[in-house]
């Protein structure tokens, strides 16, 4: 499924993906800065979206950047909501302890991903159902598996 999407660009690219069958577009950075170790900053990519009703677009960090140099998106991810006309902006934290981060004009920051939305309807009730799960919450399935059981 292909939905148009109405691009203004006040500096730098158009985003886009790299591969037939990608879920996410590359956003480009449109202003060169340096991040330093545990530094954070909004970088501009010069790119405003018109996204149709009933359309979000989620900025997410770029798995080659976090791997090769600890580069990732603060408030991942981050919303861009079908009102919003504004330039997006990214969010970028250099995690590396020791090595500063260069960003150039038009290296690949973030990608965007295009999704359709439900609006839900809240609805106060006195109990939920049941379900099993129920209400274990962070770490209740736990994070290994061994032939003891133990997690």
């Amino acid at each position: 499924m292909t939905e148009a999407i109405e691009v203004l660009i006040s500096s730098g690219q158009v985003p886009e993906y790299a591969h037939p069958g990608d879920a996410g577009a590359d956003l480009h950075a449109a202003e060169a800065v340096t991040l330093a170790p545990g530094q954070r900053m909004a970088i501009g990519t010069g790119v405003s979206i018109a996204l149709p009703d009933g359309y979000v677009a989620f900025v997410v960090p770029r798995s080659g950047l976090a791997l090769k140099h600890g580069i990732t998106i603060v408030n991942t991810p981050g919303t861009v909501d079908a009102g919003y006309r504004g330039e997006i902006r990214v969010i970028l934290l250099n995690t590396d302890r020791s090595e500063p981060y260069s960003v150039e004009i038009g290296d690949r920051i973030a990608q965007i991903v295009v999704q359709p939305v439900v609006r839900a309807r809240f609805v106060e009730v006195e109990r939920l159902p049941g379900s099993h799960r129920a209400d274990g919450g962070f770490g209740s399935t736990g994070y290994t598996t061994s032939q003891s059981g133990a997690q």
